[in-house]
């Protein structure tokens, strides 16, 4: 099992189950992952009004948990602003103590480290999103160029952390959503002209220093897989099954033999909607598609269990897990 709890749902989770702490909680969920996190030390500048958080890559966002970006820097730039535009020097990137925690948890926990890396998010968030559709037709050396200056500092973070500590880290995890509700963001052609070169990017680095890669992406981009499949990606995550194409019996005849699929329990409606007992049936049937074979991680349908996700309910998927997950 992994788990992939927002900060409210631990805080809330521990008041009713009465625990000390987040390590406490995924002990009690059986979560079989650890992560590990450098960060990043940039200047303190004050935030203007209103926003909440700054990304890497200078954007400020406010809103519900993440948020939304307040403005979009990028959005009318030409080329030559673009590369003149103020990137991060990797140098920033903070790796120190990232070694001791990896080593409290080696050989218990697969652990889970790098940067999360994603560029397609910031991407909209430099451009705003129609106008990065636009631009892949009018100026795709424009794109091209912002891809690249993103994915080679998050491609530097990494290895800042791999040579650190990456003998006892296990799976390198990034983080782009493709899909929505009805399916991908952008269809195949654009995928593999603009985005799938810098997953490679990633998925060889990761690959360079001997671990498995593994990639978060939200919504339905059934299409999108097989190119993912080609660059050797190992696993996704999180498999959100109540959107369109990702049916997990299809995917799992599918794909199933190519790739690991890490989630599958629907987050979106059974274990915010349900109630316990039906959140045990649901996992002995997503058990019952995704385990045989192998190549299957139990799991939320996404990688940020929210605050309003009913405790008893993660615990009822967790307990099924146990009690149904195991081979003969």
């Amino acid at each position: 099992m992994w788990h992939g709890l927002s900060d409210l749902f631990i805080a809330k989770a521990n008041r009713e189950l009465r625990l000390a702490d987040e390590e406490a909680l995924r002990r009690r969920l059986g979560d079989d992952f650890r992560r590990v996190f450098a960060s990043y030390d940039v200047p303190d500048v004050p935030l203007p009004e209103g926003a909440l958080s700054r990304t890497i890559f200078g954007v400020d966002r406010a809103g519900y948990e993440y948020g939304q970006p307040l403005s979009h820097p990028l959005a009318g730039a030409a080329l030559d602003d673009v590369h003149a535009y103020a990137w991060p020097d990797p140098a920033c990137v903070n790796v120190s103590g990232i070694r001791e925690q990896a080593a409290a948890w080696h050989g218990e926990y697969a652990i889970l480290g790098g940067d999360w890396s994603p560029f397609w998010h910031d991407a909209i968030d430099l451009l705003g999103m129609e106008n990065l559709y636009m631009q892949m037709y009018d100026a795709p050396e424009l794109v091209d160029a912002l891809m690249t200056h993103m994915v080679d500092f998050y491609a530097a973070s990494s290895r800042r952390v791999f040579e650190e500590a990456g003998d006892l880290i296990d799976i390198f995890f990034i983080g782009n959503d493709l899909g929505s509700q009805t399916g991908p963001l952008l269809g195949p052609e654009l995928f593999e002209r603009f985005v799938l070169p810098h997953i490679t990017r990633l998925v060889d680095l990761g690959h360079e220093y001997g671990l498995k890669v593994q990639m978060h992406c939200c919504g339905g981009f059934e299409p999108l897989i097989p190119g993912l499949i080609d660059i050797g990606l190992d696993a996704l995550h999180a498999v959100q099954c109540s959107c369109h194409g990702m049916d997990l019996a299809t995917l799992k005849t599918a794909y199933g033999t190519k790739m690991v699929f890490n989630g599958g329990i629907d987050s979106h409606h059974v274990l915010i909607e349900g109630t316990p007992r039906s959140v045990r049936e649901s996992t002995r049937d997503v058990l019952a598609i995704m385990m045989p074979g192998g190549g299957f991680v139990a799991g939320a349908s996404h990688d940020w269990v929210l605050e309003e996700t009913p405790v008893a309910n993660m615990v009822a998927m967790a307990d099924a897990v146990r009690e149904f997950g195991a081979y003969a």
